[in-house]
């Protein structure tokens, strides 16, 4: 079981909101070893979900045996070496499932399958968002994208920007304040992510993003920190109480979330939006709980929500 700590968290309450829910069904794909398998069983304790386990039954039975943990009704949907991501994408695009769960399998294995079946998917660009939670924060912290956009054009980092909204006002930010994140805050005719950045805070006062307040180029330390921003003197609407960071990159973002990981050990969950289904989208290495965090950041976006973006904020009007 997860073990809500004795203070209030960002995720602890996204937890509970999750576990309040009925269980849904959940394709995990390859649960080849301990933490696959334990985040998702463990995922099933908590009420999260329903898991089928798709791969190879003879290898997921052992690692079972070996990890001690085999359930009498677990349930798998066998698939053979290498078909076991295209036999899950199928399962969520014929409605068996409302949940896709990353386990051992490389990022670009699973996400190819899912572009490769884009017909029933929606029209809205796939993007991988992390929640985490920092101390002093009573609300969590949006970061992405750091899995699915190497080199995200204007218009890709435009659909990132508002899927990352769109999940934080699903969460209860009703006008998430969004930092486009630089090495500077100024810009720079030869540093392309300040330009875009310039360029995507126009969008948003256009409406072409809706739901929060955009600005950028900002440096990381102006977009959280409230003394980083008095000392440079910014007039921001964002500096210093950001809600979510968009990275210029997916290297820049897969560094962050990372590095709040391994060097503050941030409780996160991440996923990706933008599918026919939700995804828990972690990385092979990460924890049980990030993993069961990440579940019930999915579940919670199964649910029937209607966009926020289909109505314009006054925020951005």
């Amino acid at each position: 079981m997860i073990v809500a700590r004795t203070t209030p968290s960002p995720l602890d309450d996204i937890l509970q909101r999750a576990k309040a829910l009925p269980p849904v069904d959940a394709a995990v794909v390859n649960p080849y070893d301990d933490l696959a398998l334990g985040g998702a069983l463990t995922a099933a304790k908590e009420g999260l979900i329903r898991p089928l386990f798709v791969g190879d039954e003879d290898s997921i039975r052992a690692v079972a045996r070996r990890s001690q943990r085999f359930p009498p009704d677990m349930r798998i949907a066998n698939a053979s070496p290498g078909a076991e991501a295209a036999a899950a994408v199928q399962l969520a695009a014929d409605g068996t499932v409302a949940m896709l769960i990353k386990g051992n399998v490389h990022s670009d294995v699973l996400l190819r399958e899912v572009l490769d079946q884009s017909s029933p998917h929606s029209q809205a660009r796939l993007s991988h968002v992390v929640v985490t939670e920092l101390p002093g924060r009573s609300t969590p912290l949006f970061l992405s994208d750091g899995a699915v956009a190497i080199a995200p054009t204007l218009d890709e980092k435009a659909q990132i920007v508002q899927n990352a909204v769109d999940l934080a006002r699903r969460l209860g930010i009703d006008i998430p304040r969004v930092a486009l994140l630089a090495a500077v805050e100024t810009v720079v005719s030869t540093m392309r992510a300040t330009l875009d950045a310039a360029a995507l805070t126009e969008m948003a006062k256009r409406g072409q993003i809706c739901g929060g307040i955009v600005d950028g180029p900002l440096a990381l330390d102006d977009a959280i920190s409230v003394r980083a921003a008095r000392a440079k003197e910014l007039q921001s609407p964002v500096a210093g109480c950001a809600d979510i960071l968009i990275s210029p990159d997916l290297e820049a973002g897969n560094i962050l979330y990372k590095a709040f990981d391994v060097l503050l050990g941030a409780r996160f969950g991440a996923v990706v939006t933008g599918a026919l289904v939700p995804m828990v989208f972690t990385s092979r290495g990460d924890s049980v709980e990030s993993r069961v965090l990440s579940t019930a950041l999915a579940r919670l976006l199964v649910e029937e929500i209607p966009c926020p973006s289909k109505q314009k904020s006054k925020a951005t009007a």
